[in-house]
């Protein structure tokens, strides 16, 4: 009200409107590390296809500095560079043609390449790495790069060797997810492996593994019939299985789920599993041992043996 008691009026222009401030963000991209061999080649292949699948963008990697162990080093620091953008250029030339639709850049980091790789690796969806699978697993899993990159990175690490497996995709190829501990699941293991079967519109089959109990003095299977023993375990596995996948199977109504449950080898269950698969996703517990961040045993013997292509997610 004014001072003689009359109300004020009411204005008659438009009051302003507040400003509506969008906010992009970019998603994170899927990054793989090139060196110039055919196996690092497929990998990026293998990393735009994937990358395509789940409407992410790609990002090349070459370090220039190299370590001891990697591939051999032409004389002269001009003749290096030159080598470097060299790779990039050629993948990335590739690349294009064949995935014109796909957000690509390529970047040549001065640095060593494990550095350089976790230091990507900590913005991305995931790091894709060739493996030359020579001898077990040459190249980056016994090679300096591979193990410190496995070990301690934050995202997933996916290794391709250069081989028909991963050059070329099959229709109805499964995705499988190996899960070890079923009471407590870990997310990001199961979050990946669903995620990637999404994309595929694949089915996933979740493998688990349970020993059998050794007597007291380790001869033998505890006392009992071993049919009913056996029996036991697996009803108790199949349950927990069950418990465990549900949230993901509500999560991801679309993707068919099938299941795998042996009383053996965890390893030699798992890599049997992956006939007729595309990929296959194994976990890392990130906490550190006595002697430092490890892949773990299992994971380390997938890695050596698979001829499909290895996801490691870590997780807590």
């Amino acid at each position: 009200m004014n001072l003689n008691g009359a109300e004020h009026p009411l204005p008659t222009h438009p009051l302003p409107t507040l400003l509506r401030t969008e906010v992009h963000v970019m998603p994170r991209p899927v990054v793989v590390g090139l060196d110039g061999s055919p196996e690092s080649f497929t990998a990026a292949n293998w990393a735009a296809r994937e990358a395509r699948r789940r409407a992410l963008p790609l990002s090349l990697v070459h370090a220039s500095l190299r370590q001891t162990g990697d591939l051999p080093v032409p004389d002269g620091e001009d003749t290096v560079g030159h080598w470097a953008r060299r790779i990039l250029r050629d993948a990335e030339k590739e690349l294009r043609d064949r995935y014109p639709e796909l957000p690509l850049t390529a970047e040549q980091v001065p640095t060593a390449a494990a550095t350089a790789l976790l230091e990507r690796a900590e913005g991305a969806r995931m790091l894709v790495l060739g493996s030359r699978g020579l001898s077990g697993l040459a190249g980056f899993l016994l090679g300096s790069v591979g193990q410190q990159v496995l070990a301690r990175t934050t995202c997933p690490v996916v290794m391709v060797r250069a081989n028909e497996r991963s050059a070329t995709e099959r229709a109805g190829d499964e995705v499988v997810v190996a899960l070890q501990h079923l009471t407590e699941a870990p997310g990001p293991l199961l979050d990946f492996a669903f995620a990637a079967a999404s994309a595929r519109g694949a089915a996933l089959r979740a493998v688990h593994v349970r020993k059998l109990p050794s007597s007291d003095y380790g001869y033998g299977l505890a006392a009992g019939p071993v049919g009913a023993l056996d029996g036991d375990l697996e009803g108790q596995a199949s349950r927990e299985l069950d418990n465990a996948l549900e949230p993901w199977r509500e999560k991801y109504p679309q993707v068919r789920v099938e299941r795998t449950i042996d009383l053996a080898f965890v390893a030699g269950a798992v890599l049997r599993a992956t006939a007729g698969a595309g990929l296959l996703v194994v976990g890392r517990r990130t906490h550190r041992s006595a002697l430092g961040a490890h892949i773990g045993p299992v994971t380390h013997a997938v890695l050596h043996h698979s001829t499909v292509p290895v996801a490691v997610v870590p997780h807590v």
